[in-house]
Order: C-alpha cells, then sequence, then structure tokens
C-alpha cells in the first residue's frame, strides 16, 4: 500500500493526455478516470451504500454547506463522523461549500473574509470563509477536501471575474493553512470564467503554494454556452501538473468526460445519472431515452436489452414506466439504478480503452452516439 495522497500513473495513452492512474487516500486506493456519484446530504438520492459498492464505486460527494445546515456538524460529530454517519466505508470528496457562493445567489452576501449565507431552511444566518469551510470538512472526515473557492457566473463582468479569482487565491492560501483530519488530502480550485489569462493566474497562484494534494477546474458548465465549457477545460487542464489528479467539477455527460480524459483529467462529478432518472429519462449505450413515452406502455423489453443491471434483469419498460407514471418510488429507484450501471459501465469501458491502446476509436464512438450531433433523447428507445 502507498503512502496517503500518492497518486502513480500506471499507463498514458499514446496519442492524447489519457491516463489511468491510482490515487491513494485514507479509506484505499481510487483507481482513474473515476465518476464520482453526488451525495450532497450524506446519500446519493434513492440509492444505497450496498448498491453504489455493487457497481464498484470507490468514492463519493458530500457537500459542506448542506450537511453544515442539515444535519448539522454536532450531530455528525456525535454519530462518529460522515463516513461512519452514512455507513461509507470507501473514500469521499467534501465540496467546499464554494459552490453554493454561485447557486444561492439570492441568499448571500459577500465579503473579502467569506459570505454571509441565509439558511435555505429556515432563513437562519451563517458566515462561512476558508477557515469555517475546513473546519467542517475536518469534522466531516472527508479523504479529500476541496479549497473554499468563488464560483462567478457566466457571463459576469471581466471586474467580478478577476475579483472572484483574487479571492479565490486568498482563500486558498487560508485553507492550505489550516488543520486537517487525520490522512485529509485538500485540493486547490482553478477560478477565472472564460478568460484564458485569469485561468492562468489563478492556476500559477494556487501553484505557488505548493500546499495541494490536487487540482480542480471549477466554473465550468455554470452557464455558459455548450460550445464554451469544453474550451474552459481544454484552457486548464493544460495548466496543472501532470503528477497530481485533475478533477474537473460538476460535468458529466459521457461525451464531455471522454473529450476530458483527453485533455488529461482524472476525476468527475455530476448529478446526471440520478436526476434524470427521477424525470424518468435512461441512459444506454445507444443514446438515452424517456421512458415515460407513451411508446414504451406495451414493452416488455427492459430498459436497455442485454443489460445486466437488477431492474433490466427483472423488470419490463412497461412496468417501469408505470411505476413512473403513477408516482411510486419503485419506478425511480429502478431508473436511477440503471442509470448508475450504465456510467459505472460507461467508466469500465473508458478505463479498459486506454488499457488496450483503442481509446481514439472509444472517444470517436462516443462522441457520435453522445456528443451534441448526435441524435437527441428518445432516439434509443427502440435500440
Amino acid at each position: 500500500m502507498a503512502e496517503i495522497g500518492t497518486f502513480e500513473i500506471l499507463h498514458e495513452d499514446a496519442g492524447s493526455q489519457a491516463r489511468l492512474g491510482r490515487l491513494w487516500t485514507a479509506h484505499g486506493p481510487v483507481e482513474t478516470p473515476v465518476f464520482m456519484p453526488v451525495g450532497t446530504q450524506a446519500t446519493v438520492k434513492s440509492m444505497a451504500p450496498w448498491e453504489l459498492e455493487a457497481h464498484g464505486c470507490e468514492i463519493l460527494l458530500g457537500n459542506t454547506y448542506h450537511l453544515n445546515v442539515r444535519p448539522g456538524m454536532e450531530v455528525i460529530e456525535k454519530l462518529g463522523g460522515l463516513h461512519r454517519f452514512q455507513d461509507w466505508k470507501r473514500a469521499i470528496l467534501t465540496d467546499s461549500g464554494g459552490y453554493q457562493v454561485f447557486s444561492l445567489t439570492h441568499l448571500r452576501r459577500m465579503t473579502p473574509e467569506g459570505v454571509w449565507f441565509q439558511s435555505h431552511v429556515d432563513g437562519t444566518k451563517m458566515f462561512m470563509g476558508p477557515k469555517e469551510s475546513m473546519a467542517i470538512q475536518r469534522i466531516l472526515g472527508s479523504d479529500i477536501a476541496m479549497a473554499f473557492d468563488e464560483c462567478p457566473p457566466c457571463p459576469c463582468p471581466p471586474e467580478y471575474a478577476c475579483q472572484a479569482v483574487e479571492r479565490t487565491l486568498s482563500w486558498a492560501a487560508s485553507c492550505a493553512q489550516q488543520p486537517r483530519a487525520p490522512g485529509q488530502l485538500v485540493f486547490g480550485i482553478v477560478q477565472g470564467g472564460v478568460d484564458p489569462r485569469l485561468r492562468e493566474r489563478c492556476a500559477e497562484g494556487l501553484l505557488a503554494l505548493g500546499a495541494f494534494d490536487g487540482y480542480a477546474i471549477g466554473g465550468v458548465s455554470v452557464g455558459e454556452p455548450e460550445e464554451l465549457i469544453m474550451p474552459g477545460v481544454r484552457m486548464t487542464a493544460g495548466l496543472l501538473p501532470r503528477a497530481r489528479p485533475r478533477y474537473l467539477m460538476g460535468v458529466g455527460q459521457f461525451w464531455q468526460m471522454a473529450e476530458s480524459v483527453a485533455l488529461g483529467v482524472d476525476m468527475f462529478d455530476c448529478v446526471m445519472p440520478t436526476r434524470l432518472a427521477r424525470h424518468g429519462t435512461v441512459f444506454t449505450r445507444q443514446g438515452r431515452y424517456s421512458v415515460r413515452a407513451a411508446v414504451n406502455r406495451l414493452d416488455e423489453r427492459p430498459l436497455e436489452e442485454g443489460c445486466t443491471c437488477v431492474a433490466c434483469q427483472r423488470f419490463s419498460r412497461g412496468y417501469v414506466r408505470h411505476l413512473l407514471n403513477v408516482g411510486e418510488i419503485l419506478g425511480v429507484r429502478l431508473t436511477a439504478l440503471h442509470n448508475m450501471h450504465c456510467y459505472f459501465d460507461f467508466i469500465a469501458r473508458l478505463r479498459q480503452s486506454i488499457r488496450a491502446g483503442t481509446f481514439a476509436a472509444f472517444r470517436a464512438e462516443t462522441a457520435r452516439v453522445y456528443g451534441p450531433d448526435a441524435p437527441g433523447p428518445g432516439a434509443a428507445a427502440g435500440a
């Protein structure tokens, strides 16, 4: 077993920056590229821990802001920390609360020291800065804590984006000085919006601190047009050191992950598998479609033919459609189970393509099936 924080590069693709890696955490190794399910409030919506384990999930997310609001640190500390609280024995990465600086604009007030939030639950005022964020993440006991940052919206005035970068760097310096939980790693976050100069400034500032175990690409997919997302990843990934894991925050479409892996990105998270499942959309190797569509009413086929997930092994499209349309919880459970299976199947095939030297073909096929020019949702319904 390697030392905690070690990032091993196991294999590199000859035709791109794609690589296979292994990040050692206090709760075991994480193989990369990796997709991390989002468990904002100490649970991945509609899924049990043992189901995620069965999919081979090695790491998932929690959220510092939301867990601090409910149930609060007193509860989590009393009940043994976040791992024990949610009965998850593998790695956890916690977002710092910086995303809520973006998403809760109407409920927060910025200061140089941090952010005053008005709780989205009951209106209670709470302050979170770099010290507070790191203290909360220390109590949570996550394997990877994210530095507190400001994620600016897109579009925003250049002056605002510049100020956000300077705040992010100032807060990152403070985060780097805070005590950590035993074995806890800390990642810095690159901001800068769509401005290459600001992103370069932020990356250089973070690297100069020499304090982080990995680096994240933040502020991508926060309102900018689709055609600006991948250029934002491209301009940032090349600024980050090869020897550290690179984490693209909040991006999880299959074609985006394949393209980002080609640029050297190692880690991803996204709410798409479970969020779209709640709306009746399922992923397949041929694309995605809505189970709620009337065409599935009498369909005896599984959600995806040839799929080995429990939903496909036991139930028909017609039955799952019925459950969703009458509001039965099992319908959401089944679509979520299938979607998560599909995501981990995608990551397994992506890794295998890098290992086998066929990543270029896998990347091209992913773009054909899932890319922006691919047939829209519904195209796979007859597959």
